[in-house]
């Protein structure tokens, strides 16, 4: 027995990545904050190429941030300990309690687990001393035998402070019994004593059918299946990594030219990172928007979008090396114009220089020279949540509101600053505004724009002013169309959509059970806003 007991505390594992863990701990923190608990989402070590900055100060894997939401509270860096975000196929920058302290190999970051266990049930702790619940959700599958030894993601975590599992599978994927009985099965005995039950997630057609194999399996390990959550139709969750992509396959020209949307193409290299900067271009229904890595499958578009990146170096080789580079200045020839977030705009200017290796190997890449910008990268992130206002070719504010966050590393400089994007503040605990800064830069003609800011689409008036910028013949017609969508609040209702699906066959009855809880929340915890306020007070180990 752990040290520790944390009787309020539930961990949702699965049998592979992507299984819906994510989703199952974000519908479980909804569901319990819809029934009064103060409840917050935990993931002791996380990676992911796709973050979010907390209120204070850090960066945290982007599942923890729509779980916060779910819960109703600011996501803190207590919520993800841990984030590992890769920059080649065997290594990545290690992120604790929110800040970077360098890259590791896989073998290096190995031996620091032992010393990481701590520091991660630390962060829970402190959640759970503000929280009456906390809901963890594992990574990847607890049956990885390679990564058994020093593990902090899954059952060493949950061994460590005592508490119980539950497995989530995805029977989409086909053979859902031989992943719940093959994970089961290559648990220890005292692992196995841990699992509270199975949930089957993204079953279509009539669960009755199920019913055979859902008795066999819990007849053969003495665990029950808790519930099985139905294929969600149009559900749209901020995703940690995953992302609909095109790729060795040619756009439709017919569907480029056949209809009004606006066409926006995002070149997908290698370290992508931050895609939900595309989420609200995605539900606007006068927007198509296409994910393409190979250049050869380019139809047209009215608008390339450059995303963020892990590997700012790296990736521009590849632009470079996969022709992508001679296909931007020709959109750009026929009329096209270029916006580059982040990595992408770093991309946009005419060197980016790494001198201290900071990424990969010292040394300066020449950029496509599109914005007159240098930018050098530095060992010190940038990790803000921000607001303000657009500005004009002038400079002069627009009545155009903006909001979002930057996480990025690198000094950008050069004449194309002059004619900045947005006048912004940072969003400071409880709403203490800095003094505005100019951020961003404009091509001289106005064709190219670039900018570290992330989510910057998210807001209405800076969509509305995209498709204006982009179409201005088709602008109005394009922007009246999705004008009254709040993509905030939409983010609220797909939330809330899940949570009526997992309660339907996942009662909160079943969920209190499995937490030890009483039958109302307790009277002498904090309430959420309370409780969520607190745990940004607390200092991070």
């Amino acid at each position: 027995m752990s040290e520790f007991n944390s009787p309020h505390t539930l961990m949702v594992q699965g049998t592979t990545s992507d299984a819906g863990k994510s989703l199952l701990v974000t519908a479980l923190c909804r569901i319990l904050h819809r029934h009064g608990y103060a409840v917050a989402p935990f993931k002791p070590q996380n990676m992911s190429l796709n973050s979010a900055v907390t209120v204070d100060g850090g960066e945290i894997g982007r599942a923890q941030a729509v779980q916060a939401e779910a819960c109703c509270i600011p996501p803190s860096t207590d919520m993800n300990p841990i984030l590992l975000k890769p920059n080649s196929d065997v290594g990545a920058q290690v992120i604790i309690s929110g800040k970077a302290i360098g890259n590791f190999k896989a073998q290096e970051y190995h031996a620091l687990k032992p010393e990481l266990l701590g520091r991660v049930v630390q962060a829970h702790q402190r959640l759970q001393s503000q929280f009456e619940v906390t809901v963890v959700e594992g990574a990847g599958s607890p049956a990885e035998i390679n990564l058994r030894e020093h593990d902090i993601a899954n059952m060493g975590f949950a061994e460590r402070i005592d508490c119980p599992v539950i497995i989530v599978a995805d029977i989409d994927r086909g053979g859902v019994f031989a992943h719940l009985l093959g994970t089961y099965e290559l648990l220890s005995e005292q692992e196995k004593q841990r699992i509270k039950g199975f949930v089957i997630n993204k079953f279509r057609g009539d669960v009755a059918l199920l019913t055979p194999g859902l008795e066999w399996l819990t007849l053969r390990t003495g665990v029950p299946v808790l519930g099985v959550i139905p294929y969600i139709p149009d559900l749209h969750i901020e995703a940690e990594d995953s992302l609909k992509q095109v790729s060795g396959r040619r756009q439709s020209e017919n569907s480029i030219h056949s209809d009004n949307r606006l066409h926006i193409v995002v070149p997908l290299y290698p370290r992508t990172s931050n895609h939900t900067d595309f989420d609200a271009l995605q539900q606007h229904p006068g927007l198509s928007v296409t994910f393409l890595r190979d250049p050869n499958a380019f139809c047209g578009a009215d608008l390339i979008i450059l995303p963020g990146s892990k590997h700012v170096r790296g990736d521009l080789a590849w632009l470079h090396a996969q022709g992508w580079d001679e296909l931007i200045r020709r959109h750009l020839r026929f009329g096209g114009k270029v916006i580059g977030i982040c990595g992408g705009y770093q991309m946009l200017g005419q060197w980016v220089h790494d001198p201290k290796g900071v990424e990969s190997a010292p040394g300066s890449s020449r950029g496509l020279n599109l914005l007159d910008v240098e930018t050098t990268l530095t060992g010190e992130k940038t990790l803000c949540n921000v607001s303000g206002y657009l500005l004009d070719e002038g400079s002069e504010k627009r009545g155009v509101r903006v909001s979002g966050y930057e996480i990025h590393a690198g000094i950008t400089q050069g004449s194309a600053r002059a004619h900045p994007l947005f006048s912004l503040t940072h969003d400071e605990y409880e709403s203490i505004q800095s003094k505005a800064r100019e951020e961003g830069a404009r091509s001289g003609d106005n064709r190219v724009l670039g900018s570290y800011l992330h989510g910057m689409f998210d807001t209405a008036d800076m969509l509305n002013y995209l498709i204006h910028w982009v179409a201005p013949e088709r602008g109005q017609a394009l922007s009246g169309m999705d004008s009254s969508v709040d993509y905030a609040d939409f983010r609220q209702q797909q939330i809330d959509k899940l949570a009526d699906h997992v309660e339907e066959v996942f009662t909160i009855e079943q969920i209190k059970t499995l937490l030890s809880l009483k039958t109302s929340p307790s009277s002498e915890k904090p309430s959420v806003e309370q409780a969520g306020h607190k745990s940004l007070q607390v200092q991070n180990g």
